[in-house]
């Protein structure tokens, strides 16, 4: 089935298979290698163009879940561990709702007094 599957998302999407498996190591990192040094960029690994890819759809305001499915995550809860501190606004937001929360609750008390 997830032969199958692979199959149909490889034609339907162009994503890069090889050998009918979601991922060709090799001629993959040779064929990044040969594109990076036609463009005259400097030389990543597959590892740091992954993080990359992660940080940039981050900072484009791509959600978490979405995010931990594009990366292949077992769950949202590896992304979050693991790019938890580049979603913008995270401490600030939450001690924002915090204040809100406790500025409404404290008039609230106050009326009922």
């Amino acid at each position: 089935m997830v032969k199958g599957y692979l199959m149909a998302i490889r034609e339907s999407a162009g994503l890069v298979f090889g050998d009918d498996e979601p991922f060709a190591y090799w001629p993959t990192v040779d064929r990044a290698k040969r594109k990076r040094k036609e463009a005259g960029l400097n030389s990543i690994g597959l590892h740091e163009a992954r993080h990359t890819y992660a940080s940039m759809m981050i900072a484009a305001g791509v959600n978490a879940k979405a995010l931990s499915e594009f990366m292949g995550h077992a769950s949202i809860t590896v992304t979050i561990d693991r790019y938890g501190h580049l979603i913008p606004g995270a401490h600030g937001e939450a001690a924002s709702l915090l204040d809100a929360y406790v500025t409404r609750d404290g008039a609230r008390r106050s009326e009922a007094l």
